[in-house]
């Protein structure tokens, strides 16, 4: 296979969260031979201002009623009060006048999702699909976490697909899927590249003519270094 790999930012492409993930596409040696060339979509949102935003996602146009996954959290009345210190864009560790009663024990690595809430003005922070108490997504002005349906549309799924399962199960659907807007723009790239059909790229004049951010042959070949060199300390 020839192979392409890209650490796609997808906020870059119109999507409404901060979403890094990196993807490969491998085309067949004997379909590469023919001139098929897979080269990265060019992102169509650079600029922070004209990105869209969390709250653009989950506002616009409102979640129908008829809208399953989107059953609400209960909220304890601590975590409720805690939120009412934080403000949008902040999480609990610096929301700065957060009485001490309110404030988390917690020592060493201090995750910046814990009980964040959204900055409705930005895209949202990557959405995941577990974690503990504080990880589960918070509104901007609500004191509470984001439904499962709000998460859902921060990864651009359609109101009308419905998830099955318990509601951690359907957080971990959401949080560990591809956003079908940005596997979209992948797809389309990937099926012009076989039809023939040019599209805009990153190697493009009008986007600076660069590469892929993650070079496949280097990363192989230290992959490859390593495993030689554990299986010597085995031998010896």
């Amino acid at each position: 296979y020839t192979v392409v790999a890209h650490k796609y930012r997808f906020e870059e492409y119109g999507l409404p969260q901060a979403r890094h993930r990196i993807i490969i596409v491998g085309l067949r040696n004997d379909i590469a031979a023919k001139g098929a060339e897979f080269k990265v979509p060019a992102p169509t949102t650079l600029e922070p201002s004209k990105m869209r935003t969390s709250k653009q996602a989950i506002t616009e146009p409102p979640i129908p009623e008829w809208a399953t996954n989107n059953e609400p959290t209960r909220q304890s009345e601590v975590v409720k009060q805690r939120l009412a210190y934080i403000k949008p864009g902040e999480n609990a560790f610096n929301a700065t006048d957060m009485p001490e009663e309110l404030r988390l024990n917690v020592r060493g690595a201090k995750l910046s999702q814990i009980y964040k809430r959204l900055d409705p003005n930005k895209p949202a922070y990557t959405v995941t699909g577990s974690g503990g108490g504080g990880t589960h997504i918070y509104h901007w002005e609500e004191p509470r976490a984001l439904t499962n349906r709000e998460r859902a549309r921060l990864q651009t799924f359609p109101d009308w697909y419905k998830f099955i399962g318990s509601k951690e199960n359907v957080r971990r659907q959401i949080g560990m899927a591809v956003p079908p807007d940005g596997a979209q723009v992948i797809f389309e790239a990937l099926f012009k590249t076989l039809e023939g059909i040019p599209y805009d790229n990153i190697e493009g004049d009008h986007y600076e003519s660069i590469e892929p951010n993650i070079d496949i042959e280097k990363r192989i070949y230290k992959l490859e270094e390593k495993e030689l060199e554990e299986k010597e300390n085995t031998l010896f």
